[in-house]
């Protein structure tokens, strides 16, 4: 896809694994692009970080991650 297709507000449906069971998440590229990158700085998985968040959650996980991709580049 040429970058002038590119649409962060987009959103893309890509499976993860939790905790060894596999699911799909639908995130807008931005939050797809944010969690790769964060989860790069901290030298894991995408599902790793995934697992992580999901353990904390209390509601939606696609949300949850909406929030920890918030809050991470808050802090930065």
């Amino acid at each position: 896809m040429a970058s002038s297709d590119y649409d962060p507000a987009e959103i893309k449906k890509r499976s993860v694994v939790i905790a060894g069971h596999r699911t799909s998440i639908s995130l807008e590229n931005v939050f797809w692009d944010s969690l790769r990158s964060i989860a790069n700085e901290r030298e894991i998985s995408v599902n790793q970080m995934v697992t992580e968040i999901d353990k904390q959650r209390t509601g939606n996980l696609s949300s949850a991650i909406r929030t920890y991709v918030l809050q991470s580049l808050m802090t930065q």
